[in-house]
């Protein structure tokens, strides 16, 4: 069996959402400037009235033998790198070779160690591993040595919900009656707000914690937009109400000011980030630091499952816990059921985001009482649903 082609292919349908899809964003790192500070939330494009339209390209890795792996949604950043650069270094090659594969695809790509290249790597391989299931006819979990349990509790991240306080008293009372044990929430102000922002952080968290009582976790996601002294003074200000953790508090290439916030937390706040980090080596590198205690590469941005390997097994070294990012829950359901609960004790669960996300595929990884328990599809279990589907085309950048 040989890889006799890689495509990417750009699907089109129609989500029907009434009001608005997205009511809040999050805080970015460039809102230190004013003009940034005053956007809106980004919103999908309206079909209608009701409706929106949805567009997602996913990389069909494909065969001589008739058996595809899927992989995505990607970007179209992603997709150029694929079709015109690594898709190429595949074709004709042995797709279950996954190990050699990757290693070409990373030693290829010497000035993309990082960002949207390892980003496209990082597709593939899944693509690749889904394949490999599909060809095997298990579940990826299982030829990773899993499952290590019958269940894993995830958490509900409410990115793009609304911080209005009442809209978040019922919000939150809505994922609580779903099952979820926790939830993780994104403030909107950082240290360039002043003393009201800070205190709309504080009335934020005192508002979930009133509405979902002592023994839900509550999580706090700054997504790279404070600093260390702002942090250390949000974490004593949000001490009483006990987040289980504050989340990539700092910008990624600052690992000291990680170290700094760490050592200096207090009240049992766990410092939590790396989404935005990648490979075996970047992860390695705050881990012997000590930068945090929670770690959360992305399995479709970090280098897919082949890395996401390696990993896990630094992590289990260093005694730290990795939970992937809820960007890519199909893939961290399969690598999270192959590795111990005390290493990947919980499954990020983005609840608008996969949404959009998990849009065109037949067999979605959702939460059921706040729990995921083992897809039972071969691969990946990326299969499309044509009924979705209302026009494609393959992506060309000749």
């Amino acid at each position: 069996m040989k890889i006799a082609a890689v495509r990417c292919v750009e699907y089109t349908g129609t989500l029907d959402h009434p009001g608005a899809f997205w009511e809040e964003r999050l805080i970015r790192p460039v809102d230190i400037y004013p003009q940034f500070r005053a956007q809106g939330p980004e919103f999908l494009p309206r079909e209608g009235s009701g409706s929106y339209r949805m567009t997602s390209v996913f990389v069909h890795v494909e065969t001589d033998d008739g058996v595809t792996g899927t992989a995505g949604p990607i970007t179209r950043e992603q997709a150029y790198l694929v079709a015109t650069r690594l898709g190429p270094l595949l074709v004709g090659q042995d797709p279950l070779a996954t190990e050699y594969l990757w290693d070409v695809l990373y030693r290829h790509s010497v000035h993309g160690r990082k960002g949207v290249d390892m980003m496209a790597i990082s597709a593939l391989d899944c693509a690749l591993w889904d394949l490999k299931g599909r060809h095997l006819g298990v579940p990826v979990y299982q030829l990773l040595g899993g499952p290590t349990r019958a269940e894993i509790p995830a958490y509900a991240s409410a990115l793009g919900y609304s911080l209005e306080p009442d809209r978040v008293r019922e919000r939150a009372l809505e994922l609580v009656s779903q099952g979820f044990t926790a939830t993780k929430w994104f403030p909107r102000h950082g240290p360039v707000d002043g003393r009201a922002g800070m205190g709309a952080n504080v009335a934020l968290v005192a508002a979930l914690r009133e509405t979902v009582g002592p023994d839900v976790d509550i999580m706090v996601d700054a997504w790279m937009s404070w600093d260390v002294p702002y942090t250390l003074q949000m974490a004593d200000r949000l001490a009483e109400f006990a987040p289980r953790w504050i989340e990539e508090p700092v910008m990624p290439d600052k690992p000291q000011s990680y170290v700094e916030i760490t050592r200096r937390m207090r009240n049992d706040i766990l410092v939590s980030g790396a989404e935005h980090e990648y490979t075996r080596w970047g992860l390695h590198q705050l881990m012997a630091a000590g930068a945090m205690h929670v770690y959360q590469p992305d399995t479709y941005w970090a280098g897919g499952i082949s890395e996401m390997l390696k990993i896990a097994a630094l992590a289990s070294t260093y005694d730290v816990q990795l939970i992937p990012h809820g960007h890519s829950v199909p893939a961290n359901t399969h690598f999270s059921f192959a590795q111990p609960a005390t290493l990947t004790p919980m499954v990020e669960y983005l609840v608008k985001w996969n949404t959009i996300h998990q849009w065109f595929l037949a067999h979605p990884v959702h939460p059921v009482d706040g729990k995921v328990t083992p897809p039972t599809e071969p691969g990946l279990g990326t299969d499309l649903d044509e009924s979705r589907i209302e026009s494609r085309r393959e992506l060309s950048f000749a």
